[in-house]
């Protein structure tokens, strides 16, 4: 069979394949017998990888990049700023979430005494009773989630619902540790840092470099015994304001934020920092950090505010009476699980008192460092 031959049987055919599905335009012929014997010219056409002029789909050298690509078992989450002003205040349960308002009773012994004689009737003793109140904040947050779309997160080995519920136990912690700072803004509901009852904030002392601050854009701007002695003066501050019940051998927490504890390596001139020096005359001093105590930046929004950082002296104790703790009546409380069509809902609830300061002469604080 040669090429005209070969041309003229195609055709002859080409309607039944075309008739059983099998559509080949770009075929013009069988194969003629002249190019069945080896001739290296004519094998060199027929190379289907090497001339794409003849073939019939369009070229390819590679597999579905799909067959190649992985999906890694270890899930990456997003980092959050740490909670950490139940650590710094400890965390208390107060009531439930049926109660709008607590009162929480102060009792304040008075009276005097007068010259004893046998028949002086003079010289008294006697209470007052106050009931300063706090107010609860109630929050909630809602979990959505439908059958179609966890199927589909299951192919990415994720376990949707499972998400769902932490990031909601996540973002409700989360409110509920930035109130235990600020409280709430309308409500008799306060934070440790901006609580009205607190005294004013004081002022650290000028730095030799010209500022109050202890680090100047990032950049180390203050001495260690600059640092130390600006801390020294809450201690004092504290233990005048109690009237010496407070002294600097009591358990106390220093409150500031993590960048401002970088400040507490600073060394002297003898070779001790500012922790060494704390450790050797405050045994009792505790510093935990937060970013609240932060300035309050594009970067830092939870900050207290743009004026500076800010540092807080809490005493654990006066007179064996806790001063401050931070409260929920509800950590929470999980609703039950609602079914719509295809999907499910859930609301779940959390609720706060902010921080209860119960000693504000116990707390002291300094801003602008």
């Amino acid at each position: 069979m040669n090429r005209i031959e070969a041309r003229q049987k195609w055709e002859a055919h080409k309607a039944a394949f075309a008739a059983k599905g099998l559509v080949l335009p770009r075929v013009t012929m069988y194969t003629p017998d002249e190019w069945k014997h080896g001739n290296l010219a004519l094998d060199s056409i027929l190379a289907m990888d090497a001339a794409p002029g003849v073939l019939s789909t369009d070229p390819n050298s590679a597999i579905p990049s799909i067959l190649t690509t992985t999906i890694d078992p270890e899930v990456v989450r997003i980092v959050f700023s740490p909670l950490d002003m139940a650590e710094i205040l400890t965390e208390s349960k107060a009531g439930d979430w049926l109660e709008d308002t607590r009162l929480f009773p102060v009792v304040e012994s008075t009276g005097e005494v007068s010259s004893y004689g046998d028949f002086n009737n003079n010289g008294r003793a006697g209470v007052n009773f106050n009931y300063p109140s706090f107010q609860s904040y109630l929050f909630q947050i809602i979990l959505k989630y439908g059958e179609r779309e966890t199927a589909r997160a299951g192919l990415m080995k994720i376990n949707y619902v499972n998400e769902l519920t932490g990031s909601a136990a996540l973002m409700l912690n989360t409110f509920g540790n930035l109130s235990y700072a600020f409280g709430v803004a309308g409500l008799q509901n306060y934070g440790i840092i901006n609580n009205p009852y607190l005294s004013a904030y004081i002022s650290p002392t000028t730095k030799a470099w010209g500022g109050s601050t202890w680090f100047d854009n990032g950049t180390p701007a203050a001495t260690a015994n600059e640092v130390y002695n600006d801390i020294v003066a809450l201690v004092e501050r504290l233990i005048a304001q109690t009237n010496g019940t407070v002294s600097k051998k009591d358990a106390m927490t220093l409150a500031m934020s993590p960048g401002s504890e970088v400040a507490l390596t600073f060394t002297n001139s003898f070779g001790v920092n500012v922790s060494d020096l704390l450790k050797k005359n405050f045994p009792n001093m505790t510093v935990k950090t937060a970013v609240q105590y932060g300035q309050q930046s594009a970067a830092n929004s939870q900050g207290y505010t743009s004026a500076g950082n800010v540092m807080q002296l809490i005493v654990d104790r006066v007179q064996n009476q806790r001063v401050a703790y931070a409260a929920f009546n509800e950590k929470l409380r999980a609703h039950k699980i609602v079914p719509k069509l295809s999907s499910w809902e859930q609301k779940m609830t959390s609720g706060t008192w902010g921080t209860i300061l119960r000693i504000p002469m116990g707390v002291v604080g300094m801003l602008g460092i």
